[in-house]
């Protein structure tokens, strides 16, 4: 694999060394649940929580555009919000609305 080739994938259990590596490094606190994972060289470089957009990153290497790809990435995996979950908040203002 060319050094400058990035990789992405989700975290399996033994990428925590290289998570912890990550937190360290920025000082942060580790990532939680479903976390995705860009690698460069075979090894992690940046990795993004989709739960809460959270982001940890290898402080000594350039990482922006691994970044965006990751947050590109979480845009299409992250579900999107149906219909009818949308309406919902308006529905429940026009009943209050008609109440008064």
């Amino acid at each position: 694999m060319h050094p400058t080739t990035l990789t992405l994938r989700r975290a399996q259990p033994d990428d925590d060394a290289a998570l912890d590596r990550l937190a360290e490094l920025e000082e942060a606190a580790p990532l939680n649940g479903d976390v995705l994972l860009a690698e460069r060289g075979g090894a992690v470089v940046a990795a993004l929580s989709p739960a809460d957009g959270r982001v940890i990153a290898d402080i000594f290497v350039p990482t922006a555009a691994a970044v965006k790809m990751l947050r590109d990435w979480a845009a299409e995996v992250r579900p999107p919000i149906s219909p009818r979950r949308a309406r919902r908040p308006r529905l429940a203002f026009l009943r209050t609305a008609a109440v008064r």
